[in-house]
């Protein structure tokens, strides 16, 4: 494990085409790991192309100019580095990791990649199928095909409200063109960050990049400008009856975005709730009552309003207390202070997980270069601690009130069940 992330310098430079470079020296380990963000994830999608950016990850790996699927996989693979493409809502990521020798190599092969894929067809098409394939796998899981009705429901147009995998239709209609497309708008080196962490100098670091990106220019054009539709609040009921063991019990409320002052509370609200075997719900429903298999909240980081999320699987005689037990405990957070004790253990739980997810340079790579992304800068790093360690029972109490109020509720599991659970 490599010492605190705090013990190095991180070095934020902007290369004259725009593309902004963030720099962790660690000597620790003889490794570097390397993330490139595009700030275009699947908010960015057409309405009725969801899914684009998915499959552009997809095939993204899979050719290039003048180097088949096979050769680039060969090339990774010899060297015994990684090399992969992931779509987020809020972000593309390129990531890569090799041992220090070879980081000039592999940086030169994810810099073809990225600025000339060469989309083939039948790549599209296998990476189509299989798309296809996992969207029907996650539509036989309850806890899937709750968030789901969910996400419907309190999204409605954004694009917050579809899977990053999109669905079959818009996956179906989905072409070679429309990936080309998506990649002349948005990739293109002003929209570009690349966080790099591991055993480089901040000169060598930037003379690579150099070299592999130096000669890339950004177009004339403007980047489009996304206009979100805005996200209209009436909490609903989603029922979905399935055949299954358990009943799926689901409570969402529209967060805030990560810009927002509400966040570190609902941040910290969450894991009080629901984060681990500690946590309120899982004392409360599980220990105590034996009401639920699992029972659990989150919260995720996001540019625009996050969901707040709290969920429990239950047996299908046990939704209605159930429900009415998720209910009050988030209730009883809307109107009673949570105990000095209890908030302290939370944060203790936050920061230590926070700490936890930066041990590896690939770790530091991301966080770094996820918060400039966003927008947050690098300093955000510092300032989410300092923002979980001011939270007082107060503040949560007022974000808890502000936001939780209202829940939107989608339920799975048998028809009568989930029917008497709402009688």
């Amino acid at each position: 494990m490599n010492p605190s992330l705090s013990h190095f310098p991180i070095h934020r430079t902007v290369l004259n085409n725009g593309i902004v470079l963030l720099v962790a020296e660690n000597p620790a380990a003889d490794i570097i790991a390397a993330r490139v963000f595009i700030r275009a994830g699947s908010c960015h999608e057409q309405p009725g192309q969801a899914g684009l950016a998915h499959l552009l990850s997809a095939v993204m790996t899979k050719g290039c100019d003048g180097l088949s699927s096979l050769e680039i996989a060969e090339q990774v693979e010899s060297t015994g580095a990684s090399l992969s493409a992931d779509a987020a809502t809020d972000y593309f990521l390129l990531s890569l990791k090799t041992v220090t020798s070879d980081f000039a190599e592999i940086l030169a092969l994810a810099g073809r990649i990225l600025r000339s894929p060469t989309f083939p067809e039948a790549q599209v098409e296998l990476e189509r199928r299989l798309t296809l394939q996992n969207i029907r796998s996650q539509q036989e899981q309850p806890f899937t095909i709750a968030f789901e009705q969910m996400r419907q429901a309190m999204y409605q147009n954004h694009p917050y409200a579809m899977s990053v995998l999109g669905n079959e239709a818009t996956v179906n209609r989905l072409t070679r063109s429309d990936l080309v497309e998506y990649h002349q708008t948005y990739f293109r080196p002003d929209n570009v960050v690349i966080s790099i962490a591991g055993r480089v100098t901040l000169a060598d670091a930037v003379a690579l990049v150099e070299q592999v990106f130096g000669d890339w220019q950004a177009p004339t054009q403007a980047l489009p400008t996304i206009t979100l539709p805005e996200i209209q609040v009436s909490p609903q009921h989603q029922l979905k009856p399935i055949q299954t063991q358990q009943s799926i019990v689901m409570l969402g409320y529209l967060g805030s975005s990560v810009m927002s002052v509400d966040y570190a509370p609902l941040k910290l609200l969450s894991t009080y709730l629901g984060n681990g075997l500690s946590s309120r719900l899982f004392v409360e429903l599980r220990e105590k009552r034996g009401l639920a298999y699992e029972v659990s909240a989150f919260y995720p980081t996001r540019l625009y309003q996050g969901s707040f999320v709290v969920y429990m699987g239950t047996a299908p005689e046990n939704t209605s207390i159930g429900l009415n037990g998720l209910r009050k405990e988030v209730e009883l957070i809307c109107t009673t202070e949570v105990s000095e004790d209890a908030l302290q253990a939370a944060k203790n739980k936050i920061l230590g997980q926070y700490a936890l997810g930066k041990q590896t340079n690939g770790q530091i790579a991301q966080i770094y270069g996820w918060y400039e992304t966003l927008g947050l800068g690098i300093n955000f790093d510092s300032e989410f601690q300092e923002l979980i360690t001011s939270v007082n029972a107060q503040d949560a109490k007022a974000a808890a009130a502000r936001y939780l109020q209202e829940p939107y509720l989608s339920l799975v599991g048998q028809e009568e069940a989930i029917n008497r659970a709402l009688a």
